[in-house]
């Protein structure tokens, strides 16, 4: 009788912890993922020397220009401000950027887009943005690509130099790794 009800009271207790476990609601993917990319490109690299987390906002039949307002502090994707760390120091299109984690903004134009590195981290958008804290502000040219790309891309080449793509857009930002 005592070892019944011992056993009894175990599968009671194994139920209740079981149901817990099943209990656990998840999330559906969000309308603008997480990402990163990371330099060097390579999957076999785990030392990496620059890596971006950033969201990836789609075009859903949108125009750009309302994506990317010209002129106006862009978080660069969607959510949270995109962030982007250096494990060394680097020069950052032209200037030279300590080794750390920076917020990353642009500012987009027609013909050319102010980049922007900022030391305030872990901040929603660019609704806190704050110029005051900028790390480095630099401005580079935009070109077109025949490929449309749907959702808000970054990727980087052999030599470090970072992509932004959208649409038929792109960005380039060229990065010396010290």
């Amino acid at each position: 009788m005592k070892n019944r009800i011992i056993t009894t009271l175990l599968l009671a207790f194994t139920m209740f912890l079981s149901q817990g476990i099943n209990a656990q609601e998840f999330s559906d993917l969000d309308k603008s993922p997480m990402d990163a990319a990371a330099y060097p490109t390579s999957h076999k690299e785990s030392n990496k020397s620059i890596k971006v987390i950033y969201s990836r906002p789609q075009l859903k039949g949108r125009p750009l220009s309302k994506l990317t307002p010209e002129g106006k502090v862009w978080r660069t994707g969607a959510n949270e401000a995109t962030e982007i760390t250096f494990s060394k120091d680097v020069v950052f299109a032209g200037k030279p950027v300590k080794a750390g984690t920076y917020s990353f903004f642009t500012i987009p134009g027609e013909k050319q887009w102010t980049i922007i590195l900022n030391s305030a981290t872990n901040v929603w958008g660019a609704y806190s943005y704050d110029e005051a804290q900028d790390v480095a502000r630099v401005t580079v040219p935009v070109s077109e690509d025949k490929k449309a790309l749907e959702a808000f891309s970054i990727t980087f080449d052999k030599d470090a130099t970072m992509y932004l793509g959208w649409d038929t857009l792109r960005v380039a930002i060229p990065i010396e790794v010290k």
